[in-house]
């Protein structure tokens, strides 16, 4: 099998570490939202993804307030004091 790193194709079995880690890490996920919808392949990964976009929309807004308290900081001349 062939897998896309950046700009180039290379061989699975040539991945480098990090990235065959964090495979491994999403088979094991995978199998949790699998064995928690009994075998329920479709069942799984529309809750894995459900999930996923509940987590981005959670960063979202995490960031978003970041953003808006650096933005009163330096409206306030307060940036960089704690």
């Amino acid at each position: 099998m062939h897998a896309v790193v950046g700009r180039r194709t290379v061989l699975l079995d040539d991945l480098p570490a990090a990235v065959d880690a964090r495979r491994a890490e999403a088979e094991v996920i995978a199998e949790a939202y699998r064995t928690a919808h009994r075998g329920n392949d479709y069942a799984a990964l529309v809750a894995a993804i459900a999930d996923a976009l509940a987590d981005l929309t959670a960063a979202e807004q995490r960031m978003e307030a970041a953003q808006r308290q650096v933005s009163h900081g330096y409206v306030r001349g307060t940036a960089g004091t704690a």
